[in-house]
C-alpha cells in the first residue's frame, strides 16, 4: 500500500508540481486532453502479443526457472537441463505454468502496452515536449501497474514449475491452493521483487523499441530517393528494433528476474532485501545472473515475437506501426 500511495503522489501530485514548475496551465490542459483520448486498440494489441509470445516460449521459461531455482541440480547448461527434465518428468513438464502464463501476461501486456501508449502524450505535455523523458516516465508507470496485476499469476507459475506439490496443476488449481495456504494478500508479497524486474524490463524494452524503430524509419526516409519503399520494410524495422530491445531488456532486468524466482519459489520469508542479501552471500554478484544464457534465448524469443505481433495487431486495428509517425 505504501508503494501504491507513492505512485499516486508521483503521478498526480507530481504532475501539478511539474506543471507549476513550467508555469503553463496549457500543459495541464494538454495532459488531461491526452489522458481522455484512451484508445482500446493499444490494450487489445498488447494483450494479444504478450499472451501469445509468453505462451509459445513457456518451455524455455520452465528450463530457465528450474536452473535459477535449483542450480545444484541443473548446473550443466540449457541442453542438459532440458534433457534431464524430459527424462524425469516427460514432455508435459515443459508446459508447466502455461495457464498462469497466458492469463497473467495477457492482462499484464494489455496494461503495460496500453498504459505506456496513453501516458506518452500525457507525460510529453507535462514535460514540455521532452520525448525521451516522456517515454521513460510512461514506461515506469506502465511497468509498475503491470507488476501489481501480474503478481498473483507469476506466484502461481513459479510454484507450479519449482514446487513438487504444485507440479502439473493448472491456474484454477494452483491459485486457490496458494490463497488457502497463505492468504490472498500473500500473492502480492513479491511485489517489490516484481517491480525490480518489470520496471527495468518495461523501460528498456518499450523505450528502446520506440527509439530504435523511429531512428530506422528516419534513416530509411532519408535514403528514399524513389527507389525505396519504406512501407515494404516495416517487417525488417520491427524485427531489428525488437532484437535490439531484447538485449537491453534482458541485461537490465536479469538481476530482478533472479530475485523474483528466489522470492516466489516459496523457501524464504525474509522479504525483498533479505532475498537480495541471501543471493549475494551464497553466490556473489554472479548469483544475480544465474540462468542468463537461457534467459537471453527466452527474452529474445519473447520480445522479438511480442513486438512484431504487437505491430501487426496494431496495424490490423488501424494504428500506425511503432516509430513510423
Amino acid at each position: 500500500m505504501r508503494f501504491l500511495s507513492l505512485i499516486y503522489v508521483l503521478v498526480f501530485s507530481g504532475r501539478s508540481i511539474l506543471v507549476a514548475g513550467s508555469g503553463p496551465a496549457s500543459a495541464a490542459a494538454n495532459a488531461v486532453k491526452s489522458l481522455k483520448n484512451l484508445d482500446y486498440r493499444y490494450f487489445v494489441a498488447g494483450g494479444v502479443c504478450a499472451a501469445t509470445s509468453h505462451g509459445i516460449t513457456t518451455p524455455i521459461d520452465v528450463v530457465k526457472t528450474r536452473m535459477q531455482a535449483q542450480p545444484e541440480v541443473y548446473n550443466k547448461g540449457i541442453n542438459s537441463a532440458t534433457i534431464s527434465i524430459l527424462k524425469s518428468e516427460g514432455v508435459s513438464a515443459l508446459l508447466g505454468g502455461l495457464g498462469p502464463t497466458v492469463v497473467g501476461y495477457g492482462i499484464e501486456g494489455a496494461m503495460k502496452f496500453g498504459i505506456y501508449e496513453i501516458m506518452k502524450p500525457v507525460m510529453a505535455a507535462l514535460l514540455n515536449g521532452n520525448t525521451a523523458s516522456a517515454y521513460i516516465f510512461a514506461s515506469v508507470i506502465a511497468g509498475a501497474v503491470a507488476s501489481v496485476l501480474l503478481c498473483p499469476m507469476e506466484s502461481a507459475r513459479i510454484r507450479v514449475v519449482t514446487d513438487p506439490e504444485y507440479r502439473g496443476m493448472g491456474l484454477l488449481q494452483s491459485l486457490p491452493k496458494l490463497i488457502n495456504e497463505s492468504g490472498f494478500l500473500n500473492l502480492f508479497a513479491g511485489l517489490y521483487a516484481m517491480l525490480s524486474k518489470q520496471v527495468p524490463y518495461t523501460m528498456a524494452k518499450q523505450v528502446s523499441f520506440d527509439i530504435v524503430a523511429g531512428l530506422l524509419y528516419s534513416y530509411l526516409a532519408k535514403k528514399d530517393e524513389g527507389t525505396l519503399n519504406v512501407d515494404d520494410l516495416k517487417w525488417v524495422v520491427s524485427v531489428t528494433s525488437a532484437f535490439v530491445a531484447s538485449i537491453f531488456a534482458c541485461i537490465s532486468s536479469q538481476p530482478g528476474d533472479m530475485i523474483l524466482t528466489e522470492t516466489y519459489k516459496g523457501k524464504t520469508d525474509s522479504g525483498f532485501f533479505g532475498v537480495v542479501l541471501s543471493i549475494y552471500k551464497n553466490k556473489g554478484i554472479g548469483g544475480f545472473f544465474t540462468g542468463t544464457g537461457a534467459r537471453i534465448i527466452h527474452v529474445s524469443s519473447i520480445i522479438t515475437s511480442q513486438l512484431v505481433i504487437y505491430d501487426i495487431v496494431k496495424q490490423f486495428l488501424g494504428l500506425p506501426a511503432t516509430g513510423s509517425h
